[in-house]
């Protein structure tokens, strides 16, 4: 079978263990969802999750030596690895199709596009419940969110991670530098937390949080975020959806899946409808962030002063 001068193969097998979908059902689906999928993707380097017959699910950055050459991409240096890494640059439908035929399940671009580079388009916040079945928590969390924006003039758009939380995404109009835009994020995340304490937290230490509604606020600089319509490699294959605001508190991660967006969306894209135009970073909320340690290197070093402890 072929779509769009790509051979697909294989479209009857599963997708993997508890998706009670097939290879083909992913590909219908990214077909389906591309008017709407490739745009938030389009010149951003790409990350995907492949989940390939009898292997565990993995990431892959570096595109793969039979890559067609048709496939746009894109060579970054990786500092950690020491190497070049050749992204995929998913600007079009037969690109999405031929990552749905290699079994990538999972769509993570980066925060920033090739016309700005290191300038991130957005702000992300990424809100994680406690254990247990605890997506109202979530939602609550994320009007804490929303009102600490606010509070210093600025909006974003909501959507369902995939998995158990959201993601706030806050367009930022390219001026700040990247550790101007991760120190608004800190800040942002704080204030919220000062919000309702009780409820949400900004401890990176798991064990830290008590049972609280976990606001990360570490997706800045190089991170990635799972795209809005980007399935997520969990029971059911749900996908990660746009909601608007006053949804939020009506709606379950489970709503939105590969069987189910499709026909939500129809020819709408409510991601780019409810997107602010972007916005300027106010100076006081950088200031703050930058008070405000990393979160993951203030965790690293917090672990092995414990560790220390322990072996004391």
């Amino acid at each position: 079978m072929e779509r769009d001068g790509v051979t697909l193969t294989n479209l009857d097998q599963p997708l993997f263990d508890g998706a009670e979908a097939t290879k083909g059902d992913l590909v219908d689906y990214l077909d389906a969802v591309h008017p709407q999928l490739v745009p938030v993707l389009a010149d951003r380097p790409l990350s995907v999750i492949r989940s390939l017959r009898d292997q565990p699910p993995f990431m892959q950055k570096n595109l793969p030596k039979y890559t067609p050459a048709w496939v746009q991409r894109q060579p970054i240096w990786a500092e950690a690895s020491k190497r070049e890494i050749s992204y995929a640059l998913c600007n079009d439908r037969r690109t999405l199709l031929w990552f749905a035929n290699q079994r990538a399940v999972e769509y993570h671009p980066t925060l920033f596009r090739l016309d700005q580079w290191a300038r991130p388009t957005h702000l992300v916040l990424d809100l994680d419940p406690p254990a247990g079945d605890s997506f109202r928590l979530v939602v609550q969390a994320a009007h804490l969110i929303r009102q600490a924006l606010s509070d210093c003039g600025l909006s974003g758009a909501v959507k369902t991670s995939g998995s158990k939380g959201v993601h706030i995404f806050v367009p930022v109009d390219q001026q700040a530098a990247v550790e101007d835009v991760a120190a608004a994020t800190r800040a942002i995340a704080a204030r919220a937390e000062r919000l309702d304490p009780v409820l949400a937290t900004t401890a990176f230490i798991v064990e830290d949080r008590h049972g609280k509604v976990f606001l990360d606020s570490t997706r800045a600089g190089g991170a990635t975020v799972a795209a809005a319509y980007s399935p997520r490699l969990r029971p059911g294959v749900p996908v990660s959806f746009p909601v608007s605001w006053d949804a939020l508190d009506d709606v379950t991660p489970a709503d939105f899946t590969i069987r189910t967006a499709p026909a939500l969306l129809g020819t709408s894209d409510p991601w780019a409808d409810a997107m602010p135009s972007p916005q300027t970073l106010p100076a006081d909320l950088v200031a703050e962030g930058h008070t405000i340690p990393v979160a993951r290197v203030q965790a690293m070093h917090e672990g092995k002063r414990r560790a220390r402890a322990r072996r004391g």
